[in-house]
């Protein structure tokens, strides 16, 4: 066996010890050129953890929290809701990033996506249109992920016009990953597009142990891989496991980042 020198040692024993306490979670994007943003406190340790905020702009009470926690958090607002541009606003002002939740069509018929969906059977001029209108719904978006879609992100002939308009708008994309069989990563890979994929759902289970269990499972996998994405919701289950999850990330190897500084950019 090959010797190896005391750094590299040292380096491979910190990530073993992560793995052994890490569950398996789904592959993504690796992390690259990554930044720490204002107001916090960066680790020794390189795990970089990333939260978006999904289904912004029904109600301002339920942002109002995540507000106050004054860390960095990416919120992705749906289109044409009551609320919808007043919140772009309002999380603009309190200097964080924002995403347009572009809803697409999910496999149960039965469920509606919302205004501003993009269905599998719309010609490419309609999506055009109506991506333009969402688009111009949200001031300050910077980047896209998908509302449902798990029948929409299997579609590449939907998905490639889909994608090549938000890469003309300079847009990233993050792939919620609502289906295993999603292509949408892959194609914004493809297109050159700043992307990554999510990892984690944190609160698909509205209880505050298992979002807390969840917020952990996101954190052993930053520190395993480098890096980690995960996507809650304005709950106040979510709001409570989070504060607890924020107090004790301190001095542990972890440093909170917004989604766009934990993109794979392809060119």
């Amino acid at each position: 066996m090959s010797r190896i020198s005391r750094r590299e040692f040292l380096i491979r024993s910190v990530y073993a010890a992560a793995w052994t306490i890490a569950p398996t979670l789904i592959a993504s994007s690796k992390a690259q050129g990554l930044s720490y943003p204002h107001g916090s406190v960066q680790s020794a340790v390189p795990g970089r953890l990333a939260l978006i905020i999904d289904d912004v702009g029904f109600s301002v009470e339920r942002i109002q929290p995540f507000l106050e926690m004054n860390v960095p958090l990416t919120f992705s607002i749906l289109p044409h809701l009551p609320y919808s541009r007043l919140l772009a606003e309002k999380i603009h002002d309190h200097g964080h990033e924002i995403m347009l939740h572009q809803p697409m069509e999910p496999h149960n018929m039965f469920i509606d996506p919302g205004p501003g969906a993009l269905f599998v059977s719309l010609p490419h001029k309609t999506v055009e249109q109506i991506m333009v209108r969402n688009i111009e719904s949200i001031p300050y978006a910077a980047g896209c992920n998908n509302h449902m879609g798990s029948r929409y992100t299997e579609s590449r002939t939907c998905m490639q016009p889909t994608l090549t308009l938000l890469k003309e708008r300079r847009f990233f994309f993050i792939d919620s990953l609502t289906s295993q069989r999603s292509i949408a990563f892959d194609t914004a890979k493809t297109l050159g597009m700043p992307t990554a994929c999510r990892n984690v759902f944190i609160d698909n289970i509205r209880e505050q142990h298992y979002i807390s269990a969840q917020l952990q499972q996101l954190k052993h996998h930053a520190l395993r891989t480098g890096y980690a994405l995960g996507i809650g919701h304005p709950r106040p289950e979510t709001v409570a496991a989070l504060k607890k999850f924020l107090a004790g990330l301190r001095g542990s190897g972890i440093t909170l980042t917004y989604a766009s500084h934990l993109l794979d950019t392809v060119s």
